[in-house]
């Protein structure tokens, strides 16, 4: 009789161990349920957060379209030729001559970039110029390309597009690169919104991101040649940043 009794002993704790442990795997599986649910929220809501980022660099480079970023012309310069509209003139009749007509004046709102910068760097602050005419903007700017170098009283200078803070930093993350291919005749371009393209045997080759060259580039010796030294350098770069953010306390 005391071993029936053990015996329904243990099977009664066995009975209420094994409903312990499935009411244990239910609330598991509603846990794990709830984490996939919000694991799936997250990724919408950054999706959507993404996109909005889009959105709005896209629209800030909408509202920027009808401007020209002049670089490199030292600060005061507009106060010395008396108007914003003066020194366009200026630049416009030293390097296009041909344009001086139908351009002078063609400044809607001029203005300095604000002070928000790297006061480590002895560039003078850019100057945004907005057109009234986009086709004249275009204009400009497909002339500059082809003239390679601009002046301003004989300085150089530079003249360019203007975009977004978020759409500028992706153009310039290929100026090492772009500059490289630029020495070694390969005609780099830099289309919108960040997307390189070059010349390379005898066709246009485009790319979005450096990945993506840096593989094209593994299977190409003569252009990796030519970028190799670049990638090793941002490698190393991006590895001790990551090594500095390890240590910091």
């Amino acid at each position: 009789l005391d071993m029936k009794e053990t015996i329904n002993q243990i099977k009664n704790s066995i009975e209420s161990i094994s409903s312990r442990i499935e009411h244990l795997e239910d609330r598991t599986s509603d846990i794990e349920d709830k984490i996939f649910n919000l694991e799936n929220e997250v990724d919408q809501t950054e999706k959507m957060v993404r996109n909005h980022e889009q959105n709005l660099q896209e629209l800030w480079d909408i509202m920027k379209r009808p401007n020209l970023r002049i670089i490199g012309i030292e600060g005061g310069t507009e106060i010395q030729t008396k108007a914003m509209n003066n020194l366009f003139n200026e630049i416009i009749s030293e390097n296009f001559p041909n344009m001086k007509n139908e351009m002078e004046n063609q400044i809607q709102e001029a203005y300095r970039t604000t002070n928000a910068q790297n006061h480590n760097r002895s560039t003078p602050r850019h100057i945004i110029m907005k057109m009234p005419n986009i086709q004249n903007k275009d204009r400009i700017l497909k002339a500059a390309r082809e003239k390679h170098q601009i002046t301003y009283r004989g300085r150089p200078i530079r003249i360019a597009a203007d975009f977004s803070t978020q759409t500028l930093k992706a153009r310039r993350a290929w100026t090492h690169i772009f500059q490289a291919l630029k020495e070694h005749g390969c005609q780099p371009r830099i289309l919108y919104p960040a997307k390189l393209t070059f010349r390379f045997e005898d066709e246009i080759k485009s790319f979005h991101d450096k990945q993506k060259l840096k593989e094209f580039t593994n299977r190409k010796p003569a252009l990796q040649n030519i970028l190799h030294k670049i990638f090793h350098e941002e490698e190393v770069k991006n590895n001790n940043g990551g090594q500095q953010r390890k240590e910091l306390p």
